[in-house]
């Protein structure tokens, strides 16, 4: 949601809609790096057709931090932590993942490449 919200077009009036236009913006940015990605998002989980190279996941409970939870508990699992970069604004999802081994890269520039890809 960090990366969805990283720009005020009124994503708030249509979650799913700003979901699917992230992973359509993903998918080309994944062809393009060579990249894997994976999308997580928090809220109830509905249908969201993925692109090549584009992996969903909902978080598996809702409440605050839910998303950040989940991508945390992905980075301890991960077996080379080192080889993951966490799309975040969010200082103490930052601040855990860091701590696991991940890189960390800040949703606003993340959200300048992905646009670059349009």
């Amino acid at each position: 949601m960090n990366v969805i919200g990283s720009r005020p077009d009124g994503w708030w009036r249509d979650r799913r809609g700003a979901a699917e236009r992230l992973a359509a913006d993903l998918g080309r940015w994944a062809a393009r790096e060579g990249a894997s990605v994976l999308l997580v998002l928090d809220g109830r989980p509905f249908a969201l057709r993925a692109p090549a190279g584009v992996t969903v996941a909902f978080a598996p409970r809702g409440g605050r931090n839910a998303a950040d939870d989940e991508i945390a508990r992905r980075v301890d699992a991960d077996p080379d932590p080192g080889a993951v970069t966490v799309v975040t604004s969010d200082g103490e999802l930052a601040r855990r993942v860091r701590a696991a081994g991940a890189a960390v890269e800040g949703a606003g520039a993340f959200r300048g490449r992905l646009d670059a890809t349009r």
